[in-house]
């Protein structure tokens, strides 16, 4: 533990988010067993086969995080007859290097995600795969397993297929440049415009993306805002707080990544195989939700209804978008989290009340994600007609592992934003902000400050203070060891 005067740097955040793995059961390090495997892997894993198709020489691009290096996925589209489209989604092949019962996949196993913390990423992989010879890397030949799927000219999907095949990434793009130049407000990336057809790619692919979304808006897709800020970092030290801004290339990618879940689940259905799906529950609090509605003067249905809280928070979004994303989180924490569930072929599905669809497994990040690679497996077993890499009682433990460690996962990454911010605002302490009310209970009322944005307690709060109320603060304490901030209000 630091000396109290001690000022904090990233090196502090990064200790502090490695006792915070091992506190939430998460291995933060990886073995010598899975140095050893790792030392041993010579190459990238290319199979040959007539099962494997040569798709190298299709215009594939990826769209991720500017600092994204573990790619997972990459797509590519073609325009059809009558207004119709064939998409084809690309999925790294990680099996191919990291098999079941290796000392790499169990610690994968362990952990069963990667964590990000802004001063250090903790991968499920061992770095020289998931950002190297596992990741669809630009201009280098990976096995994926590909879902083709056809879109008529309103987007319906008239049909679908599972593959194996050989990629190549000939564009490695990021979500915010790719956006700006979808809007009109930046120039096409550098490395699209360097392959001819990929403007058209692009475009082909946002418009696609934008009548999937607008489907699920009609189906009762629920959008959320919620607050994610990261630590921005020259050196050792933080030099700012940015919040992620949901844009049209995010948009693309997802509207993609569900279809493709939807696909893959689908397949393994039509397969005879059980699945492990990714489901949010209809909500039981819904008359809490109902609650909330009402504070603000909407009426909704006393039966959990999507498409009425759909339509509820697209008009809370419009009307007050300062403080919807303080409304999302009180929402998404009524509905209840996500969690992984074993499902049988012809068992009625779950699905996912957030997002709208019956069938989705969690398929397109196998890099960064346990799941994913444990989907890629049965798919790969279901595609040579081999027996299921998992029985029933297997995916059954695996489906409550992975929900606990994912929580466990999510514990940390929180615990972090908090000390980052703490981290930023530990110089500043006596200065003053302008801040809003996001939370108020028998433990104390909570505020997020407009610039930098940071959320921590109000000391000494008026209990007559509403949550949405805008306030003026004064910061007097924080405390990164714990990420604790404090306010006193001032008027």
């Amino acid at each position: 533990m630091p000396h109290p005067d001690h000022t904090h740097q990233r090196s502090d955040l990064v200790r502090i988010a490695t006792a915070a793995m091992t506190e939430h059961g998460l291995e933060p390090e990886f073995s010598e067993r899975v140095k050893q495997q790792l030392a041993a892997i010579t190459g990238s894993g290319l199979e040959t086969g007539p099962e494997i198709k040569d798709l190298t020489q299709l215009l594939w691009c990826s769209i991720d995080n500017d600092d994204s290096l573990d790619l997972d996925q990459l797509t590519v589209s073609e325009p059809l007859p009558q207004g119709a489209v064939r998409l084809r989604v690309a999925i790294a092949d990680v099996d191919a290097l990291v098999k079941k019962g290796t000392p790499i996949d169990d610690h994968a196993h362990m952990n069963t995600t990667s964590v990000y913390t802004s001063a250090r990423i903790f991968p499920m992989l061992p770095e020289r795969l998931s950002t190297d010879l596992s990741s669809l890397n630009a201009h280098e030949d990976r096995l994926a397993l590909v879902s083709e799927m056809v879109f008529s000219a309103d987007a319906t999907l008239t049909g679908s297929s599972v593959y194996r095949a050989l990629v190549r990434n000939q564009a490695k793009l990021a979500y915010d440049a790719v956006a700006a130049w979808i809007v009109g407000e930046g120039a096409l990336p550098a490395a699209a415009a360097a392959v001819p057809g990929m403007e058209e790619q692009l475009r082909t692919q946002d418009a696609l993306a934008q009548q999937l979304r607008q489907r699920r808006h009609e189906q009762g897709s629920l959008e959320f805002e919620t607050f994610q800020p990261r630590a921005l970092f020259e050196g050792e030290k933080v030099v700012g707080i940015q919040q992620q801004v949901h844009n049209r290339a995010r948009q693309l990618i997802e509207e993609v990544m569900i279809a493709t879940n939807g696909c893959m689940a689908h397949f393994l259905e039509q397969r005879g195989g059980a699945s492990l799906r990714r489901v949010v529950r209809s909500p039981e609090r819904w008359l809490r939700i109902v609650a909330v509605a009402k504070d603000y003067g909407e009426t909704l249905p006393d039966q959990p209804d999507s498409m009425a809280l759909a339509a509820f928070l697209a008009k809370r979004h419009k009307a007050d978008p300062l403080r919807f994303p303080d409304l999302s989180l009180v929402i998404i924490k009524l509905m209840g989290s996500g969690e992984y569930v074993v499902e049988a072929p012809g068992a009625t599905p779950i699905g996912h009340f957030g997002l709208a669809v019956r069938d989705y497994t969690h398929s397109t990040a196998p890099n960064r994600r346990y799941p994913d690679l444990i989907t890629s497996r049965m798919v790969k077993a279901a595609l040579s007609h081999q027996p299921a890499p998992y029985n029933q009682a297997e995916l059954s433990a695996l489906a409550e592992h992975c929900t606990l460690q994912e929580n466990a996962a999510q514990k940390v990454e929180r615990q972090l934003r908090k000390s980052e911010a703490a981290l930023l605002l530990e110089s500043r302490v006596g200065q003053y902000f302008d801040a809003i009310v996001t939370g108020s209970s028998d433990k104390g009322v909570w505020v997020r400050t407009f610039s930098p944005p940071a959320e921590g307690k109000l000391m000494e709060a008026s209990v007559s203070l509403r949550v949405g109320e805008k306030i003026r603060v004064k910061l007097i304490s924080t405390d990164v060891e714990r990420g604790f901030i404090d306010f006193v209000q001032t008027h």
